[in-house]
């Protein structure tokens, strides 16, 4: 079997998490089977589609690194693979289920629907739906009605058998087999509405049929929806797809992921400075294993070793702190280069360079890409490069003298210490290397019977602005001798005129 699936969002909002996983398993299955991975557009709810979102869904896909090989923007066999551009062939389809007496004419307008509704609430009744008020209208009548230009809408007849509600059985690939009693699916519901838009059940259907898909993989929020389409499926005659509902993504606390846990969209996770490789592999670890032992995948692999049956039935859990260690990880993968490419853009929004949107000239973009190893083994996000890394584009304010102080000693020492290591600033900033400079400093400490740490605490203060901060021996070579020197000077100044 030619292996076809697809990823059919509704563009009436950004994406997310949950969606992006849906549509990761859906290419990593087709990858992994030689198949065609399609992406379409279920835009049928005009009042909530917006060209935004869509727009939206374009660049979260570019930026994650992975794309489909039908869809709106390229074409295919299927085209057009836009909702809203179909609607005559859903109307065909929908006549086509009126003429097998597996559909109906219902001419009940909102407002009698509304008071249904309304009666139902008031008697408590457990009913809920459409009361079936028009199936039993007389074929030629309602089609007569119909073309008379009264406003109508088209409604599949859901089985009901002469002895109660027959069952709808199906199998999911997931959770196995499955069976739904047809009294608990929506009573007849609308196919085709008064506007002649299809309502999702019929594109849906109508779609994946026309469009060969062979397996579709949703979360499994659809599960409910499943029966509806299988009877729809059957009332057409057609054989209906695999089903596989994959695993629900869930908080920490067990409960169903939402922005009260944090970041949810993919643009969140973007602006954050996460790099898209990590998201990937770690939303393709949600509800899925692939090899024993190995957490690090490239794309290619998780395509190569992606498989339905390694699939997990209990809900995944979204665990930012792990998603964070997989960020560090990738961010240590980048050569300086790289590196520097990624952080440049939080960099320059940061006003790392003069002013927020700045862009860095040459002589600052080459300090940035030499600051790199300074920082790599200590972002966790792209953003935090610009913080890290102030100290090299301007110089600091200097912190209170408390600062300059290391453990156990006083001011006058401090300042003692910074005068005494000052000698030392031109060799270490003109150090070929970070053993050279501890080389020297080891030396002088020994011969002098001060610890090391004390020695470049006031140092490091002097040249950063703060007592924790890049290594020290790299940032001197990257700021030179002379503006080393100059900061030494300055905080001396400072410390020596403190009372």
């Amino acid at each position: 079997m030619s292996i076809r699936d697809r990823y059919a969002p509704s563009p009436t909002g950004l994406q997310h998490i949950g969606s992006v996983r849906t549509a990761l398993f859906n290419y990593l299955f087709a990858r992994s089977r030689g198949g065609k991975f399609v992406l379409r557009l279920e835009d049928t709810d005009q009042s909530r589609c917006e060209e935004q979102f869509v727009k939206n869904l374009y660049d979260t896909f570019a930026w994650l690194g992975f794309y489909w090989d039908e869809g709106p923007d390229l074409g295919g066999p299927a085209a057009p693979y836009v909702q809203s551009k179909r609607k005559e062939i859903y109307r065909k389809y929908a006549l086509e289920l009126i003429e097998k007496d597996q559909a109906y004419y219902c001419f009940c307008s909102a407002g009698r629907l509304d008071t249904i509704r309304q009666e139902r609430e008031a008697a408590h009744s457990s009913q809920t739906g459409y009361d079936r008020h028009c199936r039993t209208i007389p074929q030629e009548e309602a089609r007569h009605r119909a073309d008379g230009g009264e406003s109508c809408t088209i409604r599949l007849k859901i089985p009901l058998g002469e002895q109660g509600s027959p069952v709808t059985h199906y199998h999911d690939l997931l959770l196995g087999d499955i069976e739904w009693n047809n009294g608990d699916v929506n009573p007849d519901p609308v196919l085709l509405k008064s506007d002649g838009f299809p309502t999702y059940h019929l594109a849906n259907v109508v779609d994946d049929h026309l469009m060969g898909i062979t397996h579709v993989l949703r979360a499994q929020e659809w599960l409910s929806s499943t029966p509806l389409h299988v009877i729809m499926y059957r009332a057409f005659g057609w054989e209906h797809p695999e089903f596989c509902h994959l695993p629900m993504v869930m908080g920490t606390d067990g409960k169903k992921l939402s922005k009260r846990h944090g970041a949810t969209s993919i643009d969140e996770f973007r602006n954050q400075g996460y790099l898209s490789e990590a998201l990937v592999n770690y939303v393709a670890l949600l509800g899925a294993s692939y090899e024993e032992g190995k957490d690090v995948y490239s794309l290619g692999e998780l395509a190569e070793r992606f498989s339905l049956d390694k699939l997990n039935k209990a809900p995944a859990i979204f665990d930012y702190k792990k998603l964070e260690w997989y960020n560090g990880v990738y961010i240590r993968m980048k050569s300086d280069g790289e590196l520097a490419e990624l952080c440049l853009p939080y960099a320059v929004k940061a006003g790392l360079f003069g002013g927020p949107g700045r862009e860095p000239d040459q002589e600052q973009r080459q300090t940035f890409k030499r600051a790199m190893p300074l920082i790599r083994e200590r972002l966790v996000y792209l953003t935090e490069a610009a913080s890290k890394l102030g100290y090299l584009f301007s110089e600091p304010a200097l912190p209170p003298a408390d600062e300059f102080i290391p453990k156990k000693t006083d001011l006058a020492t401090a300042t003692d210490l910074l005068r005494q290591v000052r000698d030392l600033v031109k060799p270490l900033a003109e150090a070929e290397s970070d053993a050279e400079a501890e080389a020297r400093i080891k030396d002088y400490a020994e011969t002098n019977g001060i610890k090391p740490g004390d020695l470049l605490m006031p140092l490091r203060v002097a040249i950063t602005g703060t007592r924790v901060s890049p290594p020290l021996f790299g940032s001197l070579r990257i700021l030179g001798a002379e503006q080393a020197l100059a900061r030494t000077d300055r905080a001396l100044t400072f410390l020596s005129s403190q009372p």
